[in-house]
This record gives C-alpha cells, sequence and structure tokens, in this order.
C-alpha cells in the first residue's frame, strides 16, 4: 500500500481522488489545512504529498519550502494558479511535478507511480491491478463518480445505475430493476426503465449505438461493464 499525504482545503475534491486511487492501492490521508499537513508528515510515514498552493492560513509556496527543509519524499503541486511565476517558484522551492486543475484524476496517478518509480528501492504496488475502474459508487452519499466528475442524477437514475455497477458483469432484468430500486414505483413499465436508461446513457455521454458502459441485452434488460 502507497501511503500519500493530500495537503488540500478542497474536502469534495480530496475525497473523490482518494476514493478513486484507493483502486489503485494508493491510501491518501487529507489534511485541511496546511498546519496539519506539516504536523501529519512530521507524525506519520508517507511516500508522497500531493500539495494544493491556495490554502488558508499559510501559502502553499511556503508550505513546500517547509516540507522540503524537513522530508525528501516526492512533491506534487496540484493548483488552479496558472501563474508560471507560482509554476517556476514551487519548482525550485523543492516541488518534484506541478499538475494544473483541472486534471483527470488518471494523469494523477499516472504521476503519482512515476515519481515513485524514480525512488530507490520503491516497488509499484499496482502491478496486480489489470484495470482501473472509470465508476466509484459511494452509497453512503448517494454519488456517482464517473472518471473523477461527479454525475448529476435523479432518484430513479441513481437507483437504476448504483444498482447495475453491483451486479457488473452480470444480466439484470428490467423487472428486477423495478422491484429492487426505492426510488421507482412497481407500476413502473418496461418502457420507462428504457426512458430512464436512455437518461443515464446521455448523463455518461454515450452511443446507445456502441455502448461503452449500458449494453442492451435483447428481450431481457441490461448488463454494466467497465
Amino acid at each position: 500500500m502507497t501511503r500519500v499525504l493530500m495537503i488540500e482545503d478542497d474536502l469534495e475534491l480530496a475525497e473523490i481522488l482518494m476514493e478513486y486511487l484507493e483502486q489503485f492501492e494508493i491510501h491518501i490521508t487529507i489534511a485541511e489545512e496546511p498546519y496539519i499537513g506539516l504536523s501529519t508528515l512530521d507524525t506519520q510515514p508517507f511516500d508522497l504529498v500531493i500539495l494544493d498552493l491556495t490554502l488558508p492560513g499559510l501559502d502553499g509556496l511556503d508550505v513546500c519550502k517547509e516540507i522540503r527543509k524537513r522530508h525528501t519524499l516526492p512533491i506534487i503541486i496540484s493548483s488552479a494558479r496558472t501563474d508560471i511565476t507560482d509554476k517556476v517558484t514551487a519548482l525550485e522551492n523543492g516541488a518534484d511535478d506541478y499538475l494544473p486543475k483541472p486534471y483527470n484524476p488518471r494523469e494523477l496517478q499516472a504521476r503519482i507511480m512515476s515519481l515513485l518509480r524514480r525512488q530507490k528501492g520503491f516497488v509499484p504496488t499496482t502491478q496486480s491491478i489489470e484495470k482501473p475502474k472509470d465508476f466509484i459508487l459511494s452509497e453512503e452519499q448517494m454519488q456517482i463518480t464517473l472518471l473523477g466528475k461527479t454525475l448529476h442524477l435523479t432518484a430513479a437514475e441513481y437507483g437504476i445505475l448504483a444498482y447495475l455497477i453491483k451486479k457488473e458483469g452480470g444480466v439484470v432484468s428490467r423487472e428486477e430493476l423495478i422491484y429492487n430500486i426505492e426510488a421507482i414505483s412497481e407500476e413502473t413499465t418496461n418502457k420507462s426503465i428504457d426512458v430512464i436508461i436512455g437518461r443515464i446513457r446521455h448523463k455518461l455521454g454515450e452511443n446507445p449505438k456502441e455502448p461503452t458502459y449500458i449494453h442492451a441485452i435483447r428481450g431481457i434488460g441490461y448488463k454494466f461493464l467497465q
């Protein structure tokens, strides 16, 4: 397991990245404030730091400088600040990489592993993982993300997509969806299920004739693959 400290005050973004990176056996510890982050880094072992620049109480460039004074682990700057001066200063202060927001979580994962491979004696923990998952389902928050972006779904759309994700690879009938999803009435018709599926596909950016994720099974229902 790779341990990463993320110093980031955007908690929603941090949690999305945390959930996404877990599938690569990259465990994220989140620190919303810079001083908490520095304290955590001094008391716990980590392999890498992801650092935002716009932080409450202490500028991220100063945090970067403080981390480099005390530690040799890699630092990735993750920031919406696009001024070239900030980028140059961060690299001069000891950062190893600079990733401007917004970015695809896959790119962040790739950069993390690229930096860690350069560390003497570091063995990647992702070699046994065949394929990353595009979807992350958080049932506690009733939220689904696709490639790190939160999908805006109605209750019925969320219920169907969540059910399909949990049944990944299995064929699910329309009747099964009707009777197992709380947001859908038992009087709902199969045609209505098809309409909801169509709305979900639209939000996923799918072409129903050449679907990537939700595949129609003729005469039965649907199958979800990723």
